[in-house]
């Protein structure tokens, strides 16, 4: 009996928090909806565990600041945007991108291949919006979920396929399943088709890494994919999503690295770029609760 409570307990703080919360953002004019989200996020118990443990670990490095409860204030919230952001993105269209995201930088051109990465930062549904805006024909490269992993945790689970759906709706193109079979991203870039990357994984994920420092902290990161860059010269952006804190307007910033010629200078280009994301705004990392697995030497 205690174990069935525990479970029920467990999926009912689930749904409250990957669905009712956050599905909010589907019923409700977006400066309203983030409004209140804004005071939800105040209420320490969204996302306490999860929340606790990233303040944890980024209080072992410095990067809390003065204030703890305003940076795990800002840990929830973008949790929350994060989450609202699979809502928003299946009931709004073009005119909400038009109005609440702003673009700095430009994305490939269409039909030309290229390799766009990104961090886990911020809430990234709206960048990949913003590329199929611009023509874009990428693929999202993912690794499907293992339904062990979510025994107890059903609501999380199907959460989870639904947003990866949400992702292929955004983009127009099926998702690249990694850890099934790497040989597509290579196909891909062959069609002229973009290849999107969250590259910013622990290194115990992959299977080759190169070392990086991040917060002047040693950390590794993926290189398979930039070896491929590298070895077909194969464009590189880098780009990552944001919202400002002050009305939840959202940000897309891309930068492009052009054809790398070694892996070295490309390593070096996205580590800056990595740094420079945390440093300008903690708390929108979604990976401190992870910090003992990606700071690495």
């Amino acid at each position: 009996m205690a174990g069935l409570r525990a479970r029920l307990g467990a999926e009912a703080r689930d749904l409250l928090e990957v669905v009712l919360v956050p599905g909010l953002a589907a019923l409700l004019p977006w400066p309203w909806a983030y409004r209140l989200f804004r005071r939800i996020a105040a209420r320490p118990w969204l996302y306490e565990s999860s929340v606790a443990r990233a303040a944890a670990q980024a209080r072992a490095r410095q990067w809390v600041g003065t204030s703890e409860a305003d940076w795990m204030l800002r840990r929830r919230l973008t949790t929350l945007v994060d989450h609202a952001d699979h809502y928003l993105s299946r009931t709004r269209g073009a005119g909400w991108l038009s109005r609440f995201v702003h673009q700095e930088g430009e994305w490939p051109r269409p039909g030309q291949p290229a390799l766009c990465l990104t961090f886990h930062w911020g809430a990234g549904m709206w960048g990949l919006r913003s590329a199929a805006a611009a023509g874009v024909r990428a693929h999202m490269l993912v690794a499907s979920p293992d339904a062990a992993h979510f025994r107890g945790h059903a609501v999380l689970h199907r959460y989870i396929l639904a947003r990866m759906n949400s992702i292929t709706k955004a983009l127009g193109r099926e998702c690249i399943d990694v850890s099934a079979d790497m040989r597509q991203v290579p196909r891909a870039l062959a069609a002229g088709d973009a290849v999107f990357a969250v590259i910013d994984v622990p290194a115990d994920q992959v299977t080759a890494s190169a070392p990086i420092r991040v917060l002047g902290l040693p950390a590794r990161l993926p290189t398979a994919l930039l070896r491929m860059a590298v070895a077909k010269a194969i464009p590189v952006h880098v780009y990552v999503t944001g919202y400002r804190l002050e009305d939840g307007h959202r940000f897309v910033r891309i930068q492009s690295l052009g054809a790398p010629r070694d892996l070295a200078t490309l390593v070096g280009q996205v580590e800056t770029l990595l740094d420079e994301a945390i440093r300008a705004d903690a708390p929108m990392w979604h990976f401190w609760g992870e910090a003992d697995r990606f700071y690495r030497p």
